[in-house]
């Protein structure tokens, strides 16, 4: 007895029964499916509203497009690989802030530009591997190297090991079982 989505019983009696439900219940899945994907598809466009109207407000203001373009060649010069990991956005963050703090409480100006744009350029060049390299140097350099031994099993005199018994069928595995079988019953089981 199986209850649809109507509140409605349905019995299935034989494999057509279920085949049908099956087919039935895929079918219901799609278009669910497609329903969920136009009201996000809705949703999204009536939160990005605001953001086209401001662009088109934007537009129409003589001089902007300018101004976003000398903003974007800047970024892009400054900002030649964007391509990079944690580490690296993380330390161009709070670099500067630790040095602003520590070495440069009492520089000037001049100095406190030079260092950070100096440190921030070597910031860059961290990256997260470059770190678990030297970090699995060191750890190569402390750990004792251990010799490996290998470990036999050998069948005491006169016993042969046999993983299979004698007079058993050729074994295979679960997947082999119930290859081209759209029930997954296996083919050696009592039902198939």
């Amino acid at each position: 007895m199986i209850i649809d989505s109507n509140n409605k019983r349905r019995s299935v009696n034989n494999i057509d029964d279920l085949n049908a439900e099956i087919a039935r219940l895929k079918r219901l899945k799609i278009e669910q499916e497609d329903f969920l994907k136009n009201q996000y598809s809705l949703l999204k466009h009536k939160i990005e509203t605001p953001a086209r109207i401001a662009n088109m407000l934007m537009n129409r203001v003589p001089g902007v497009s300018t101004i976003k373009g000398l903003v974007q060649g800047i970024g892009e010069v400054t900002n030649k690989s964007n391509k990079s990991d944690w580490l690296t956005k993380t330390l161009q963050l709070g670099l500067p802030l630790v040095l602003n703090k520590t070495l440069l409480k009492n520089a000037g100006w001049i100095k406190k530009g030079l260092v950070l744009l100096a440190s921030e350029t070597a910031a860059k060049n961290v990256n997260q591997d470059n770190v678990s390299s030297w970090i699995g140097k060191i750890t190569d350099m402390i750990k004792p190297k251990k010799k490996k031994k290998k470990n036999k099993v050998e069948a005491p005199v006169g016993e042969v090991i046999n993983p299979v018994p004698p007079q058993h069928p050729p074994m295979i595995t679960a997947e082999e079982s119930v290859q081209d079988n759209i029930y997954g019953i296996p083919k050696d089981s009592e039902a198939y």
